[in-house]
């Protein structure tokens, strides 16, 4: 397990995968504590302002303790954690499952309702076949394709509320949860940190999901971040400033390979049994980290014309296409 604490009384860059955090410039009096966990198969990234570095390591303790937990309720690389013991026995009988578990499943097949299934929980056969569960992914027969979409689905998927049980419609089913687990630890993280008194903080989960809580000192319009160039992680294509936000980004150059000239990514669109074309990288920016994580992977799948008409409250939406040339807009 990774950990990393540093006290400064200046700011520096973090460089990320898909986003820059641009410095805040010297700040007297101001305490900065950076801490970072791995943990859920990714890196969690805390970077917080304060006066009293001993209650805000605390606090830090304890968001990240609560990653932990998460970790043992949603990991499906854990024998033990709950939500592997739905999948081993959903399919064979109904599976009482903690109060938790059950309203985050709920919401995700809500997800799957408003997205027309472009977010679907149950992807995790086809990302087996294309090879992007453990690796940079591979180009699958189309039988084996055929084979996994047998067991994808999020209708296959049933909540029975007043038992509080989940069970599956057919074997092989599997719920993943690599499209909503970082948004919902980063979403506890700060309700934590909140609650234990942080006023400005910055929280990453990879480079991919991230929560600004207040501002920094020096900047009152929040916490800036630049979104990478989709083709060029030297150059930007936008800048953005979140204070009590999130911002999500999915991103073709995340996971990919290349067959033919053509570029197959990880995201994966489960209702056609093959990776999404069309887009480069979207930006989610929402008031909750669940949201902005859950709504990147339908925009990237559907589309500007589909995210134009079902773009949600409060929200926006930043959407690079794959044209003959760049063209990279917010979405209006």
């Amino acid at each position: 397990m990774k950990r990393i604490v540093i006290f400064l009384f200046l700011a520096v860059v973090a460089h990320l995968a898909s986003v820059t955090v641009a410095p805040a410039g010297p700040v007297p009096g101001a305490l900065r504590l950076e801490d970072s966990l791995d943990s859920m198969g990714t890196t969690y990234s805390v970077v917080l302002y304060g006066s009293n570095r001993y209650k805000m390591q605390a606090a830090v303790e304890l968001a990240f303790e609560e990653v932990r937990r998460l970790d043992h309720l949603l990991s499906n690389y854990r024998s033990d954690s709950e939500l592997s013991r739905l999948n081993q026995q959903a399919a064979e009988r109904p599976v009482k499952v903690s109060k938790e578990l059950f309203d985050l499943l709920s919401a995700c097949l809500r997800y799957s309702e408003a997205s027309d299934g472009a977010f679907d929980i149950s992807v995790g056969p086809l990302m087996k076949v294309w090879g992007f569960f453990k690796s940079s992914g591979h180009f699958p027969h189309r039988a084996e394709i055929r084979g996994a979409m047998t067991r994808v689905g999020y209708k296959n998927i049933v909540l029975n509320e007043k038992d509080q049980t989940v069970s599956y419609r057919r074997p092989g089913v599997e719920i993943d949860p690599g499209g909503i687990g970082k948004g919902y630890a980063v979403d506890r993280m700060i309700a934590i940190l909140q609650d234990n008194g942080v006023k400005s903080g910055l929280i990453t989960a990879g480079s991919s999901s991230i929560y600004g809580i207040g501002n920094p000192p020096n900047e009152p319009r929040g916490w800036r971040l630049t979104i990478r160039h989709p083709k060029d992680p030297n150059e930007s294509v936008a800048e953005v400033f979140l204070k009590n936000m999130s911002m999500s980004t999915s991103g073709n150059y995340e996971k990919f390979f290349r067959v033919g000239g053509r570029v197959y990514s990880h995201i994966m669109d489960p209702r056609t049994g093959h990776p999404a074309p069309g887009m480069l990288s979207v930006s989610v920016v929402t008031p909750k980290t669940l949201d902005s994580e859950a709504w990147t992977k339908p925009y990237f799948i559907n589309g500007r014309k589909w995210a134009s008409h079902h773009k949600i409250p409060g929200s926006r939406v930043f959407l690079c296409e794959d044209r003959s040339e760049l063209a990279c807009a917010w979405l209006q």
